[in-house]
């Protein structure tokens, strides 16, 4: 064990065990529950689980949240799981906002004041981030958010707020376990209640949403992007040969790369579907 070292074990090593068996080692002694707590480690954990051919789907109706497996493109039933929330609430109160690396963003949608939530359905771990500020009203379309790791490996979530045709930003440190206000393009009109934005995806250091406009102009779609490493917000243009109104855009990862689904509909009023691709640096300014 002498001659392993602590970088091969942890790293090369550990991290390749279910998270259910990590969990229990946990227990062998503080330095491995320190070492197997690090973001370092839960980074290089996710990375090597999401290569797995086997995936996840997470359903949530009225009374229960379930689990099912993903096999080769079909849902296996015999391995169903029923799960709980951390929480006494139903899950018909529950708002994922964002997902990223196997943990989830979930707002707790209640009468008083709306809860935050960070949850690893797999682990069960959970940590409660919301602050005074989520009294305030929390709407499907008009809150959104993402997650990321910064240069020093502190888990940052992203939350962003339109209310009152304000758009308001924050973001969240695991590591100072606090909130801060971040700046949002000056004159832009997203905050407005015709807008509807999508949640946050991931991919080359950048944040991708899409804010919607189903009101007027019908079909009017924007591509927010927000930098990791500046913690900046920029607008971004579509590629010139999409045809945009009216349509959807939404986007996906794909081996690590950015793609967009463009659903738009014909005179017919039939939807069509058509791939974006990779985004090209000179069209979407991404980096992937």
């Amino acid at each position: 064990m002498d001659r392993i070292g602590d970088d091969m074990l942890f790293e090369e090593i550990l991290s390749r065990l279910p998270p259910k068996v990590v969990s229990q080692f946990k227990c062998v002694c503080k330095q491995w529950c320190y070492e197997l707590s690090t973001p370092k480690f839960a980074l290089i954990h996710t990375r090597r689980l999401s290569k797995l051919l086997q995936k996840k789907l997470l359903s949530l109706d009225e009374h229960t949240i379930v689990v099912d497996d993903i096999v080769s493109g079909n849902l296996e039933v015999d391995t169903r799981k029923v799960i709980t929330f951390p929480y006494d609430v139903q899950p018909s109160r529950l708002i994922i906002i964002a997902s990223f690396n196997g943990l989830m963003l979930v707002c707790i949608r209640r009468t008083d004041a709306n809860q935050l939530v960070l949850w690893n359905p797999t682990t069960r771990r959970f940590k409660l981030i919301s602050d005074d500020y989520f009294s305030r009203y929390f709407g499907r379309h008009d809150d959104t958010g993402g997650m990321y790791f910064d240069e020093n490996n502190d888990l940052k979530v992203l939350h962003i707020n339109c209310f009152a045709g304000a758009v308001t930003a924050r973001v969240y440190s695991q590591h100072n376990d606090s909130w801060r206000n971040l700046s949002f393009i000056k004159g832009c009109l997203l905050g407005s209640n015709f807008y509807s934005w999508s949640a946050g995806i991931y991919s080359g250091k950048t944040i991708y949403f899409t804010a919607s406009n189903y009101w007027l102009p019908p079909g009017e779609c924007n591509i927010v992007a927000f930098d990791v490493v500046s913690e900046s917000f920029s607008i971004l243009r579509f590629p010139a040969r999409i045809q945009m109104n009216p349509c959807q855009v939404h986007f996906i990862t794909i081996s690590n790369k950015l793609h967009g689904i463009l659903v738009r509909y014909s005179d017919e009023q039939c939807s069509q579907s058509s791939t974006i691709g990779a985004a090209p640096k000179d069209e979407y300014n991404s980096r992937e």
